[in-house]
């Protein structure tokens, strides 16, 4: 269950007319607090993105499936989706076992190196002319400084 806090940063996201996917990173965030403060692990910067992706469809951001990737994932993030935004008490069973496995698992995956390995392997897999277009719109959406 995402903390109040993240729903209401979520929330003002949405209010603003920020992307589905900007809404999503403050599940993300969160996802990065839990594993640093030690309240759980994560194999890998992946899986700690994915439980967080995860998190936002259920709690009712309109984040699309994604284009490519495993058809179990797809699957997975259709089933999010469509449970989003219902309000249902989690099966404490369920809960519980989540939380036991994801106990056992390190918590290196949420370190800034990590972090920046992935950033920098996800790019590379981009095209120059995608990561260009980024940086563009980057530059033309900064906040500007006074």
């Amino acid at each position: 269950m995402p903390e109040e806090e993240t729903l209401e940063r979520a929330r003002e996201d949405e209010r603003k007319g920020l992307s589905p996917s900007t809404q999503a990173g403050e599940f993300v965030r969160e996802e990065m607090e839990h594993i640093r403060e030690g309240k759980h692990g994560a194999r890998s910067p992946e899986q700690a993105i994915a439980i967080g992706l995860s998190k936002a469809r259920r709690a009712g951001v309109k984040l699309p499936p994604p284009k490519r990737g495993k058809a179990r994932t797809k699957r997975q993030a259709r089933r999010d989706l469509a449970k989003g935004g219902r309000r249902k008490q989690p099966s404490r069973t369920r809960s519980r076992a989540v939380r036991g496995a994801l106990k056992r698992e390190g918590r290196r995956s949420a370190s800034r190196k990590a972090l920046s390995r992935h950033a920098k392997r996800a790019a590379r897999a981009r095209s120059a002319t995608s990561r260009s277009a980024a940086a563009r719109k980057a530059a033309r959406t900064r906040k500007r400084r006074r």
